[in-house]
């Protein structure tokens, strides 16, 4: 069986350049084959009803030749194929997460305003693809709140211990171990616990906030205790904190080698695909490259 590809999405915009700059690390980390991919809006040599049809080669196509450029500079890069497409961006980039272990795109392309922090293409992959997606920030993002109290390589990753999602917790997990660095697990709790006794009339906690974070960590290590064992060279820091989980992520986003979150599975009332709130704020604002995690459900092809 072929190994599939790391497939970098570019534009000759600067950030999409990044981006392919990671996704070559991450295709070589992975021993995987490279794919360059370049869309562009259909030209009158393509019929409309003809979208995805190929437009040009990497010969003709001067974003594929700038990126095929920027692989060479590097000796040990992986094989590596460039692929031009004619059609719309936000519909055929989703698309191209179905032959892919991997879609790396930069926050914010060509087409977008420079106040957007993430583009229409970035959303709709992250929100469509089947494979996991990364979305690499510009530099120099700045983030609130405390950064991490120890150096060295992480990989950051939220859980929710009301609903963990397995399959985000082990991406995140391999990619630490990929990488040789620690997986700092970000669980947020609610603070204060308020309940109502009559209209308008507040009870208080009748726990303390103690309690709660205890039993909080206690959920966090029994369920990233399995993924543990199964990569004992992963050192794994629960990170526990009261208030907004999308906050403590994109803090723990500032040096980060990546941040993992997963995206939502459909649902009887919402077949459509989903992006949690939290997922969306995170890509809109985190420092770091961001994986988003496509559900179990979407990893094998649909009937």
């Amino acid at each position: 069986m072929s190994t599939l590809p790391v497939i970098a999405a570019v534009d000759g915009s600067d950030d999409s350049l990044r981006a392919l700059d990671w996704a070559l690390d991450a295709a070589r980390g992975r021993a995987a084959p490279l794919r360059v991919v370049h869309v562009q809006q259909p030209s009158v040599r393509t019929r409309p009803d003809e979208p995805g049809a190929v437009s040009s080669g990497p010969d003709e196509d001067q974003v594929l030749a700038r990126a095929r450029a920027r692989v060479a500079e590097h000796p040990d890069r992986p094989a590596a194929e460039y692929l031009g497409l004619s059609g719309v961006s936000a519909d055929l980039l989703p698309q191209l997460g179905s032959d892919a272990q991997l879609l790396v795109l930069g926050s914010r392309g060509r087409g977008g305003f420079v106040s957007l922090l993430l583009g229409s293409n970035g959303m709709a992959a992250a929100q469509d693809a089947r494979c996991p997606v990364v979305v690499v920030p510009p530099p120099g993002r700045e983030v609130h709140g405390e950064g991490p109290a120890e150096p060295g390589p992480r990989v950051v990753v939220g859980l929710h211990v009301d609903n963990p999602d397995e399959t985000t917790l082990a991406f995140a997990i391999a990619e630490a171990e990929l990488r040789a660095a620690r997986l700092q697990v970000v669980a947020a709790y609610p603070w204060p616990l308020q309940s109502w006794a009559a209209p308008g009339e507040l009870v208080p906690p009748t726990i303390d906030q103690d309690t709660v974070e205890d039993e909080t960590r206690t959920l966090v290590e029994g369920i990233v205790g399995a993924h543990g064992k199964r990569h004992p060279d992963v050192r794994i820091d629960p990170y526990v904190a009261p208030g907004d989980a999308a906050g403590h992520l994109v803090a723990a986003s500032r040096d980060a080698e990546l941040v993992v979150v997963g995206r939502h599975r459909r649902r009887l009332l919402a077949p459509a695909r989903l992006m949690g709130s939290v997922t969306r704020a995170v890509l809109l604002h985190a420092a770091s490259p961001v994986a988003v995690v496509p559900p179990e459900e979407l990893a094998t092809p649909e009937e």
